[in-house]
């Protein structure tokens, strides 16, 4: 016997590429948040036997809100040898990486990008959990109508995301006797005489933050002429502490589209606590699809194997306990992709009273 001892290799890691926006341009704090939900997913994963004894890591990059830079990324991680693709905060980033994704064969689990259109053409590589942006936004727009706002001044910019929201809204609100009226952004000043002009009775920002919207929102705030005036943000900034510490209770009192049920169940409660503990601060919405994209990813890992083929021919079969409900894929009218059709949507707002705390103004 010569005493030596031989080692067992250790298994090879199942490996998941993340896209997660975590440099300016890109909404830092929305991907700190995402980025927050993978991670706690994937731990847990592992301290439960990992997919199949392997365990399972997660191969981040930063895609900063630049689409080609994702693009680039999605290339590198086909390489490198992901199962699939997670993540994406920004539309108009999720839906360049879909489409390389679509091109490589490499499946696409978009967490957090609700643009329509995530790919022109009807893929099976892709599915999606956040709702459409049709479908939010035309609950947000009901929303407005039933608070008595008919007379809707949108102040938007130049974006394919932007100009789908304006749309939405608009097409949604007209036969219903609704007005929808296009703002210039590029003076807050001017904004608040057209609203004027316009006899508006709401102002939904379309626009980026925190610049032109926190000097709209101070423009508004300020001018009495408007002082009983809505401001709506349906892209859901307001959710982040960001905003309230640029904008202080300016900031508050301003809707905003969430994807949280009204209560958590227990699921949903513990992770909200594991959140809240990693991030020394009350997890987003965000955060919650972070971990329901890894819970999807590793059910399908340990029933259907790490074939990037089998993978995509999942999507129809999942069935997954996430946080906010159960998660099963269709395909939806006008969706290229397959997408969870039931999650829940809510309007909210920072109390004007106590701004660290959110007010549910409605619900579907």
């Amino acid at each position: 016997m010569s005493g030596m001892i031989t080692q067992m290799r250790p298994p090879q890691p199942v490996r998941i590429g993340a896209l997660v926006p975590l440099t300016r341009p890109g909404w830092v704090e929305a991907g700190r948040h995402l980025l927050a939900g993978l991670e706690l997913a994937v731990a847990e994963v592992n301290d439960t036997g990992g997919i199949g004894g392997r365990p399972l890591e997660l191969v981040v990059r930063d895609t900063a809100a630049d689409p080609q830079r994702a693009t680039a990324a999605v290339d590198e991680l086909a390489r490198l040898g992901v199962s699939a693709v997670a993540g994406e905060y920004h539309s108009v980033v999720a839906r360049a990486a879909a489409a390389r994704a679509d091109a490589l064969g490499l499946p696409f689990l978009c967490s957090s990008a609700v643009i329509d259109a995530l790919t022109e053409r009807p893929t099976d590589w892709v599915a999606r959990l956040p709702p459409p942006q049709s479908h939010g936004w035309q609950v947000y727009a009901d929303f407005l109508l039933g608070a008595g706002h008919s007379r809707i001044a949108v102040a938007t910019e130049p974006s394919v995301y932007w100009a789908a929201g304006f749309r939405i809204v608009r097409d949604h609100l007209a036969p219903r006797g609704g007005t929808v009226i296009e703002l210039d952004v590029r003076a807050p000043e001017s904004v608040c005489d057209r609203l004027v002009d316009q006899r508006a009775t709401a102002l939904l920002l379309l626009v980026g933050f925190p610049q032109p919207a926190v000097s709209i929102v101070r423009a508004v705030r300020r001018d009495q002429r408007l002082a009983e005036i809505l401001i709506g943000a349906p892209a859901g900034q307001p959710e982040f502490a960001e905003w309230a510490r640029s904008l202080g209770d300016d900031g508050a009192g301003i809707p905003f589209l969430r994807y949280l049920p009204e209560r958590l169940g227990p699921l949903g409660a513990r992770v909200e606590a594991a959140l809240r503990e990693r991030l020394a601060a009350a997890p987003s919405f965000v955060a919650f699809e972070g971990y329901d994209t890894i819970a999807v990813l590793a059910e399908v890992l340990r029933s259907h194997g790490t074939d990037r083929a089998r993978i995509a021919a999942s999507w129809p079969r999942v069935s997954v306990d996430g946080t906010r409900g159960q998660i099963r894929f269709s395909r939806t009218p006008g969706s290229s992709v397959w997408q969870w059709d039931r999650t829940p949507v809510q309007v909210v707002d920072r109390d004007p009273a106590e701004p660290g705390r959110f007010r549910l103004r409605h619900v579907v």
